[in-house]
């Protein structure tokens, strides 16, 4: 369809139709004015729109609403509104949304319709049809008959359909969470709307049928309303989330109590509130209960546990017998034994059946009896089979023993329980059957047939969601090839590294006698629980080793899948170089539409043609440039986007003018036969061409096939010709003689050239001369001021080389004059008079002097172009891209629909002027502290502020005055228009709603653009490339070539937009791009922010005044009085004609808009709002790129494409992490973030399968996701990383979800310990959560096993495996000090066998490390984009700035949240800041952040070691003792130290000094009501004890039996005590407890006393102190004269008495809602902050040793920023505040 044909201008309205009604101010609208098709409006140019809005027109002979003035100016969507009673701004949101959706459908036809102006019956159906997918499978699942009746006699019933079903969402508010709910409703309101359409008769009313309810907001107040409300009873009644889970209903609860056909009965239609289901406390949970339990790891993943479980156990019995398993499986006894696995496993079936009946007890009394009989029959079965293996087993060695052989009899036996194991092993053989065939289990999951779901009911729940999960057959051997080959490396390590070699030394300690014990032992023969002890690291570690596999098998298979898609083929300046010259090809094939537009799509020629093409383009195959020069359409369609791209950057200053001129492709003039490429291409290279001419003595043929080998030096080669040719004749008067003998010398060349005789006939060594005299001409016009007399006499001289010197034959004058190259009379110097210098004006051509003379002059490659390192990362990456495998654009007209939504609440919008002055402690401003990070980018601001207007002193760049130049311009910056453009530059370089909206308006200018491009003719395109370049240069030549009082007014004035090819646009651009991308922020509190007129609402305004697509939803709430509040989702923009924010529609809400999470509350509410097919949810540190933008409808064509057996539903595409550059810290979160982002999520993706929904920025289809709960989930709590909830319900609802990475995105990470520490504590706590989780357990149950393992361990399996490694460190750790105060580990060291065999469990503990660094993905995906020696470079630096210390902390910070979210719950938003980082954190701040985390555990560790080192065997062989704890002692080191080392100011004297001072006054306040966490220590400790409040009964047990740990300590140490005189007697551990009690004596009374009389009698508190003192100086005289007491044991029982006594208030602690208001619970505290005091100091400890020694701050400050020092960074200012100069 031609452009012409699409925008003509809409028909004249018919005479029946009434003419709209006139109003002094029209109604606002959104995108389009749909209500005034005759105004002066791009987008009602379109047909399709004037379609859709006359066929909701088309209302007819409908019966009309009762209590409704009808007019014929009503559409379809208002008789909907007026029979169901839906509110006005509803209708009209939804109105808009549904022609935007049909017209755009209908744009989308192929081919166009006959009749363009009509709707198409296809396209209502087909929206019909996707709307209500999920609404027609619940109903079959339901076995109910959909509302839907057939449509062929009335094409209307798609539209209304589709209408009352947008409507009814539009209006569901919080029920939009809740999809099947939503399915309810639509059910019966489709019903009732048959019956009006049916014109049926209500029997009891005689009168036509109406729906229930009537009035105004009849549906919100009687629909709505009644199930909001029990969603907010159950949600207040979590008691803001602390409440068990199990104890409330949530949004899943309630949605899963429609998956039943009974709630029909249950429910009925009207809505009636009587009914069980809205009374509290009627109706629990339903479909599951989340129980807060590590149980759950195992119900949810128990085939891994089992698999896992069985092998180690298999493995023991062969290696028990043979160290060769081929070996050992020869013996009969060791088949036999092999066996046993049979009886395990029929154990873990019947524990995983009690532990799905104790976890889901509440769900099961309420369920129906068949659930309630399978649960009690699987348990009955699972112990069956267990007990039946146990006799078959038993009788097995029962004939054997009797018949001392393996007799006939025995074998028979044998045979008898082979039979049995293949009897239960038949389930398992069916399910790999099915899974080889996958669709046959698809089928029978998805099938509502009652007889398969009776085959299938035995196995698992019949559920909505969970059907149909298999994939393809082709990805199901992808997947299964990886997971096989991993498995066998894993299990064969596990056999001959961690089980076989156990194997010696367990028997040698299980036969060791007489060992002699130093402590009392309870039982005998306890070397047995030695063994335990020595086996408990080795299978945690066989238990979690999985994990590290996988990182390995990802690093490759993420490699070998990225070098396959053509990742990392550009990466720098010199591999830019080598494709360039395929670009225009390459953009011309990907970003442009194809020209055969009625051709057919996807068809095989079409795609093996397409893949021909990117062969050629990729490998230069064709020589794709010669196309270029031979279609120069092309090229100048590739300078506009080329140019537009590099001005972007300029405009985003990471591009200086200089380097734009460099980059930028020039316009088609001077008629130059070639491609005229960037110069930065052209560098150097005439210069190569003149050394081969002049070097090589060669033939014309030999030479210029020696240059054309070169394709960019062939170009230099001749456009320098060119444009010397034309530089001469132009500034040479053609009227005049001199004129005449130029252009008979340039004819005599290429006469000369034409018959090859150039070498022969000129001096190819004359040609350097002939170089030289064009640069000295070149400079003088470059000069400001141009001299005409050295102009002619350069050109003199250059005539005289050219004509005397550069042929091979001189000829004489008179020869010369008669061939025309001298001048006929000699009356006057030559070119005098003849020479006319154009004018200033004339800024295209002194702009390509610029350009010649860079060309003839440069020397160098100019790797260095750009300087700046993301503008040379964003040019490769984009370059790069164009080679990649992508969908081929359509016309912008064609393209899916699209919206991005943004989530905002009240973060930063733009940084203020005082936010950016203001200074912190260290006397550092934001702005300073970013001009010294981005120091280039500062630069460059400020020479485009000085371009632009502002007035100060031209700047000069020697480096010796920069410094002094500076503050004078940036105090001219600081005032006036200029301090707009100053927040914008500090505020796009931080995490702020600006930085977000400005990169995801770039989809806006792209498609703008590409609109332009796809309709522009031959001359439109080059006649506008021409008028741009020339504005450009009027622009950037002024300021660049003359001093500032040289520039006119008229151009210092010129706005950048002036010269932009938005100047080129034709009208309908706009249009387009509105009716094909909108951008929603849902600023949630944005009322409330204007009414408190809070400065961010006026950014917020001002964001939309600049921004075109830019819409902001917030919710108002108005105080009704009385109590009662109304609130409504509200949608604003800025109208450019009222030049004000107005109102587009407001919708009323049932009530208070957060019952659960906020972020997807927020969400939920401004959807309604978005447009399109595709809606892409972006958050606040997010940032786009307008080159990628260029990439948009390349992406959105994805979901036309299978991946596997399904088109996507949910496009997953790369990010790139911007915070890298601030400092190490930054640059280790960058590395490990960019590493999951793109090798971890395309091995999720392919050939996983397992891709989720890990953030933003991924794109989701958006009418999929609306019909079935939106794109997260917002459940209090357990959704409270509500992001990946849409990927899993993604998963179970049968979507599709890719990962493409030829697009990408920016995103900011927190840069600081603390702010990285909180994300990640929250990321954890929300993994918890989620092993909780209903979604989890569903997707371990339903997705087949392999795809199970990768969920697992790309989920909750890391951050459960990495509970695991610490967990391993502890157990090792526990087991050595039980070794060495037993005294089992000296007898085991005294015999040569058992000294072997424990050397062999020493060696073994290494294995423990394994999982403690896995840096290898993030390697090998740096190698990839970056090449290895770079990346490996990298890595070398991160661990010499302490990457590994940095790691070693984050895994500790995953590891507590994660277990402690599992076992007590606490899980919470935690907000980062996402500010800049450069203050210094005090001490006390740190210690209330890590405290119980990492420094208790890190201490208890050290203890451990320290003791063990004490009292161990080993521990006198140095070497021994540091290679078995080096990587224990170097856990504690960073647990410890990594807050201080990646501090700022660290190690800095001055601040320890008073942060120590500021810990003690924290630490003794006292605090009160109103006391936050930072003022008072009893505040934190309150509050970082609370969980242990809120926990359940098993995690008190569970807590309380971890703690028992600590008296350990005192049990093993009080027996190596010299009092104890070597007694083994229980007496001794029991006499012990005196000293407990006298401690505690004495603390209580020293606690008394001071409260008591320190404050106004001192003395006797003096006095009281004096006496303890005396008391316990007496005792150990005592001790020392009567006893074997030495000194030594006072210092040595202190590592026993003071863990106990943090073991007892770690126990009292869990009894706390038993023990406050009581005395006792003061003394606990007293204790506690005893302790606290006791832990600051020990971690205090090693920072003042490291403050104290000389040099250490220096390097603490290198290694913290160091990458931001090779980029100019003056940290040594920053840190100590002495800055030279104030900004």
């Amino acid at each position: 369809m031609s452009s012409n044909h699409r925008n003509r201008p809409p028909p004249p309205p018919s005479p029946s139709a009434p003419p709209p009604a006139a109003s002094a101010t029209p109604e606002p609208y959104n995108i389009i004015p749909i209500n005034d098709l005759l105004a002066d409006h791009p987008s009602l140019r379109f047909p399709e729109v004037r379609a859709a809005t006359n066929a909701l027109r088309t209302v007819g002979d409908l019966r009309k609403p009762p209590y409704l003035r009808w007019n014929d100016s009503l559409d379809l969507l208002d008789w909907l509104g007026a029979f169901f009673c839906f509110q006005r701004d509803n209708v009209r949101n939804q109105r808009e949304h549904l022609v935007l959706l049909l017209a755009n459908y209908q744009m989308r036809i192929h081919p166009p319709p006959d009749v363009i102006d009509s709707l198409e019956p296809s396209v209502p159906r087909k929206l019909r049809k996707k709307l209500l997918k999920n609404y027609t499978s619940w109903c079959a699942y339901l076995g109910v008959t959909p509302n839907l009746w057939p449509t062929d006699r009335d094409p209307r019933r798609d539209l209304l359909y589709s209408a009352l079903f947008l409507l009814t969402w539009g209006e569901a508010a919080n029920l939009r969470f809740m999809p099947e709910c939503l399915c309810y409703i639509f059910h019966h309101m489709a019903r009732d709307l048959n019956r009006i359409l049916d014109d049926y008769i209500d029997e009891s009313t005689g009168q036509p049928a109406l729906p229930p309810f009537s009035g105004e907001n009849a549906f919100l107040h009687t629909v709505i309303t009644p199930i909001y409300e029990i969603v907010k009873i159950e949600a207040e009644s979590s008691n803001n989330g602390t409440q068990p889970h199990s104890k409330w209903r949530n949004y899943d609860d309630i949605n899963e109590y429609f998956w039943s056909r009974k709630v029909f009965q249950r429910l009925g239609w009207p809505i009636d509130r009587s009914r069980g289901f809205f009374q509290k406390g009627k109706v629990g949970k339903t479909g599951f209960v989340e129980q807060r339990s590590f149980w759950n790891i195992f119900r949810s993943f128990d085939r891994l546990w089992i698999m896992l479980i069985l092998y180690l156990q298999f493995a023991i019995i062969v290696a028990w017998h043979d160290k060769l398993p081929w070996n050992g499986l020869r013996r009969r006894d060791t088949q036999v034994r092999a066996l046993s696995v049979f009886i395990t496993w029929g154990g873990l079936r019947f524990l995983q059946s009690l532990t799905d009946a104790g976890t889901q007890f509440p769900l099961i009394s309420r369920e129906n009896p068949f659930l309630i009989f399978r649960m009690i029959l699987k348990t009955v079965v699972s112990a069956t089979w267990t007990l039946v293996f146990g006799i078959l087993f038993s009788r097995i060695w029962a004939q054997k023993r009797k018949d001392k052989t393996w007799s006939k009899l025995a074998n028979d036996r044998v045979t008898t329980f082979l039979e049995a194991a293949g009897i239960f092993l038949l389930p398992e053989i069916l399910a790999i059957a099915l899974f080889i065939i996958p669709f046959v289990r698809n089928f029978l999951e998805k099938t509502n047939w009652r007889i398969f779901y009776l085959l299938t009911w035995w196995f698992q729940s019949r559920t909505f969601v969970g059907r149909g999960l298999r994939e393809g057959i082709i990805d199901n051997i992808k997947y299964s090839l990886y997971w096989i080959g991993l498995l066998a490396v894993k299990f064969t390590f596990s056999f001959f590294l961690q089980i076989q070699p156990m194997i010696a030394p367990t028997k040698a300690i299980y036969e060791l006698k007489n060992v002699n014990y130093t402590w009392h032992e309870f039982f005998s023969r306890s070397n047995r629980f030695a063994i335990g002890l020595l086996w408990i690291p080795v299978i945690l570690i066989y238990l979690m080793d999985i994990q590290i596999w996988y990182a390995i098998f990802s690093a490759g298979t993420g490699a070998l899948v990225g070098l396959f898609t053509h990742l990392g083929e550009i990466r720098d300046t010199r591999q830019l170089r080598l494709r360039f010259q395929f670009f225009a090809s390459a953009m011309q094939f990907n970003l442009m539409p194809e020209e055969q537009m009625f051709q057919e799509q996807g068809t095989m020629r079409i795609k093996l043609r397409n893949f021909w093409q990117r062969l050629k383009l990729r490998y230069g195959l064709g020589r794709p440039y010669r196309k270029i020069e031979a279609n120069q359409v092309e090229a100048r369609r590739f300078a506009l986007i080329w140019n537009k791209i590099i001005t972007t950057f300029r405009e985003e200053d990471i591009l200086s003018d200089k380097e734009v001129e460099l980059l930028e492709l020039p316009p088609d003039i001077w008629n130059i036969r070639v491609v005229r490429w960037p110069c930065i291409l052209l560098c150097n290279e005439l210069t190569l061409a003149l050394s081969q001419a002049t070097e090589l003595k060669r033939s014309d043929k030999r030479l210029w096939n020696k240059i054309k080998k070169h394709e960019y030096r062939r170009c230099a080669v001749i456009e320098a010709y060119d444009s010397v040719k034309h530089v001469l004749l132009e500034i040479v008067k053609e009227n005049c003689e001199e004129f005449r003998v130029l252009r008979q010398l340039f004819e005599d060349f290429e006469d000369s050239m034409r018959a090859e005789k150039f070498t022969e006939e000129y001096k190819m060594s004359v040609l350097v001369k002939i170089h030289g005299c064009v640069v000295s001409l070149l400079e003088l016009l470059c000069k400001e001021k141009k001299d005409v007399n050295k102009v002619v006499n350069c050109l003199q001289t250059m005539y005289d080389v050219a004509v005397r010197d550069f042929p091979t034959e001189k000829k004489s004058m008179e020869e010369l004059k008669r061939v025309g190259l001298a001048p006929a009379q000699q009356n006057r110097l030559f070119f005098e008079n003849a020479v006319e210098i154009p004018s200033d004006d004339n800024i295209l051509f002194y702009r390509q002097i610029r350009r010649l003379k860079t060309i003839l002059t440069s020397k160098n490659s100019m790797n260095d172009v750009p300087k700046n390192l993301e503008a040379r990362r964003r040019i490769a990456f984009f370059s790069n891209s164009l080679f990649m495998n992508m969908p081929r654009a359509p016309q912008v007209e064609k393209m899916m629909s699209f919206c991005v939504l943004t989530p905002y609440y009240s973060e930063e919008v733009l940084y203020s002027k005082e936010q950016l002055s203001k200074e912190n402690e260290d006397g550092i401003s934001i702005l300073f502290y970013l001009q010294k990070i981005y120091a280039d980018e500062w630069l460059n601001f400020l020479e485009r502020m000085k371009r632009e207007g502002a007035k100060k002193e031209r700047e000069e760049r020697e480096k010796e005055k920069e410094e002094e130049r500076e503050k004078g311009k940036e105090n001219e910056i600081w005032r006036g228009e200029r301090l707009m453009d100053l927040r914008h530059w500090a505020s796009y370089r931080g995490q702020t709603l600006a930085r977000t909206i400005r990169g995801m308006m770039y989809y806006y200018k792209a498609l703008e653009m590409l609109t332009f491009l796809d309709s522009a003719s031959e001359v439109d395109i080059r006649d506008g490339s021409r008028e741009l370049v020339s504005r450009s240069s009027s622009r950037r030549t002024d300021d660049i070539s003359r001093s500032p009082a040289d520039v006119s007014g008229s151009s210092r004035n010129l706005s950048r937009a002036s010269s932009d090819v938005s100047m080129l646009f034709k009208g309908h651009e706009y249009g387009t791009a509105l009716m094909k991308f909108t951008y929603v922020v849902a600023c949630q509190i944005y009322g409330d922010q204007k009414a408190k007129k809070d400065p961010r609402a006026d950014e917020i305004l001002y964001l939309m005044k600049n921004n075109e697509a830019l819409r902001v939803a917030y919710v108002d709430e108005i105080d009704k009085g009385a109590g009662q509040k109304e609130y409504y989702s509200v949608l604003v923009k800025y109208d450019r004609n009222l030049e004000r924010e107005v109102e587009i529609y407001r919708v009323r809400l049932p009530g208070q808009l957060k019952l659960g999470e906020g972020k997807p509350e927020n969400q939920n509410h401004a959807i309604i709002f978005t447009r399109g097919d595709a809606v892409q949810t972006i958050d606040m540190n997010q940032d786009s790129y307008f080159e990628e933008a260029l990439k948009l409808r390349n992406l959105l064509e994805e979901y036309n494409h299978y991946y596997g057996i399904r088109k996507p539903t949910l496009l997953g595409i790369r990010e790139h992490v911007f915070t890298g550059s601030v400092s190490s810290l930054a640059w280790f979160m960058s590395a490990q973030e960019t590493s999951f982002v793109t090798l971890g999520q395309r091995v999720l993706a392919n050939p996983l399968k397992v891709r989720m929904h890990y953030g933003h920025p991924d794109v989701f289809d958006r009418l999929w996701f609306i019909t079935r709960g939106g794109i997260s989930k917002a459940s209090r709590v357990i959704n409270i990383s509500e992001d990946i909830f849409a990927g899993f319900n993604c998963t179970l609802r049968g979507g599709n979800v890719t990962h493409h990475e030829y697009i990408q995105v920016g995103k900011g990470r927190d840069v600081g310990l603390n702010q990285v520490s909180m994300f990640e504590a929250k990321v954890s706590s929300g993994n918890g959560e989620q092993t909780l989780s209903r979604d989890v357990y569903r997707l371990g149950h339903r997705l087949d096993f392999l795809r199970m393992l990768s969920f697992f361990y790309t989920t909750i399996g890391f951050y459960f495996n990495t509970m695991l490694v610490v967990l391993t460190v502890y157990a090792f750790v526990w087991g050595r000090l039980y070794l060495a105060l037993s005294g089992l580990e000296a007898s085991i060291s005294e015999g040569s066998s058992t000294n072997a065999a424990l050397t062999t469990v020493l060696n073994q503990q290494f294995i423990i490390q394994l999982g403690l660094f896995t840096a290898l993905p993030m390697v090998v995906e740096n190698s990839l984009e970056q090449g290895f020696l770079t990346a490996f470079w990298d890595f070398i630096k991160m661990q010499l700035q302490l990457a590994s210390m940095f790691y070693t902390f984050s895994m500790g910070t995953k590891a507590h949240y994660y277990g402690r979210t599992i076992l007590h719950g606490g899980a919470k938003y935690r907000a980062t800041g996402r500010g800049f980082v450069v203050q210094h954190k005090s001490f006390a701040e740190n210690y209330r952040l890590y405290a119980h985390s990492h420094f208790i555990k890190a201490i208890e560790i050290g203890v451990i070691l320290t003791v063990y080192a004490s009292y161990s065997a080993i521990s006198k062989n140095s070497f021994v003792y540091i290679g078995l704890t080096i990587s224990s002692w170097f856990l504690v080191l960073s647990w410890i130290l990594s807050p201080f080392v990646f501090n700022p100011s660290g190690f800095d004297w001055l601040k320890t000094y008073y942060d120590f001072d500021d810990f003690m006054n924290w630490i003794w306040y006292k605090g009160g009501i109103s006391a936050k966490v930072e003022q008072s220590w009893e505040v934190w400790w309150e509050d970082e004890c609370d969980h242990l409040r809120k926990t359940g009964f098993w995690g008190s047990i569970l807590e309380i039996i971890l703690d028992l740990r600590f008296f350990f300590f005192q049990f093993g140490i009080v027996y190596q005590l010299n009092i104890a005189s070597n007694s083994t007697s229980i007496l001794v551990y029991l006499l012990s407890w005196i000293y407990i009690l006298v401690a505690v004596l004495v603390f209580i009374i020293i606690t008394h006393f001071r409260r008591k009389f320190s404050a106004k009698k001192h003395i006797y508190y003096r006095f009281v102190q004096a006496i303890v003192i005396i008391a316990i100086i007496t005792g150990i005289v005592l001790l020392l004269h009567f006893t074997n007491f030495k000194l030594i044991d006072l210092f040595t029982s202190l590592l026993a008495f003071i863990p106990t006594g943090w073991g007892i208030i770690s126990i009292l602690l869990v009894f706390k809602k038993f023990l406050v208001g009581s005395a006792v619970w003061e003394t606990v505290r007293s204790f506690a902050r005893f302790y606290d005091i006791m832990f600051g100091l020990v971690v205090m400890a090693p920072l003042a040793v490291l403050t104290w020694l000389p040099g250490s701050q220096e390097m603490q400050t290198r290694i913290l920023f160091n990458e931001a020092f090779s980029r100019g960074l003056q940290i040594s200012r920053i840190i100590t505040g002495k800055k030279t100069h104030t900004t």
